[in-house]
């Protein structure tokens, strides 16, 4: 198997709203950001998957010697290999690549924020940082494109933390700040053990909101010169919001239940987002 159809198998596996974006890419742009999204599937399965901590730090280092590889040496893993002619031929930062694996180690390191000042650093390594690599792949004119590649990679990371409460709980985390949390009467606890409410779903409204400001606010910053370009970006936009829609429409039971969207459909919004951005 070469290293870019590892990466590809890795893509399609993961059944992410991601993969559809990328289907509609000319082929050297496809490859690239396969890659990159396969890059940020491991060091995330890492966190993910590994039961010891220590040995989850450990790998995490492992993939910063990679990275390391990838901009001078000779990288062994796959999605490395893979990604060596990517960084030159796109201009990929190695700081953003490793800003990503500090994003991911966070989760070892703290299942809590206090706010959400504290939480947007989390959600720019994991979210934004990806951002921005991927407007380097699609293509910019304007520098604002950045800002809106940011802002929408903020959006993207609220979102997955508003449809995954449940599920993140089920591994002690959680990511709704604290002190919004005790503004509105809801303990960990009750997190923990699911317990929904009037005031969770109040405090989930905020969340909301806050999620579709970011969206608001990241594509009113996309230049019309970029908008071809950014096609890309825009499916994620138009298939995360859809999941948004969903949670809100199935009345936001996220403690109990994870919302997603068929194939079927994250296909029928890629192509209809295509044509007509």
């Amino acid at each position: 198997m070469t290293p870019d159809q590892y990466c590809q198998d890795k893509a399609a596996a993961s059944g992410s709203s991601f993969y559809y974006s990328f289907l509609f890419l000319p082929k050297a742009k496809r490859r690239a950001i396969t890659a990159l999204y396969a890059f940020c599937r491991e060091v995330d399965d890492v966190v993910d998957e590994c039961t010891d901590e220590q040995v989850a730090r450990t790998t995490l280092n492992w993939w910063r010697g990679q990275v390391a590889e990838i901009y001078g040496g000779k990288p062994q893993h796959p999605v490395a290999i893979a990604l060596v002619p990517v960084v030159v031929q796109f201009n990929m930062a190695q700081e953003l690549l490793l800003e990503i694996i500090d994003g991911m180690e966070m989760d070892l390191d703290q299942p809590r924020y206090n706010d959400f000042k504290s939480l947007q650093l989390y959600c720019y390594r994991v979210a934004s940082v990806v951002g921005l690599l991927s407007v380097e792949i699609f293509g910019y004119q304007d520098r604002q494109t950045l800002k809106y590649a940011h802002d929408l990679g903020l959006a993207f990371q609220l979102t997955n933390i508003i449809r995954d409460v449940g599920e993140d709980a089920r591994r002690n985390r959680i990511y709704l700040p604290m002190d919004e949390m005790k503004r509105f009467n809801v303990t960990a606890a009750d997190i923990l053990n699911a317990r929904e409410s009037e005031n969770f779903q109040k405090l989930m409204a905020l969340q909301i909101d806050r999620a579709q400001h970011y969206y608001q606010l990241a594509l009113s910053q996309l230049p019309a010169v970029d908008r071809k370009n950014q096609r890309t970006g825009l499916i994620m936009a138009k298939i995360y919001r859809a999941t948004l829609d969903e949670v809100i429409s199935s009345g936001c039971h996220v403690l109990k239940e994870r919302v997603s969207l068929t194939p079927l459909r994250k296909l029928w919004l890629a192509w209809t987002t295509w044509i007509s951005a």
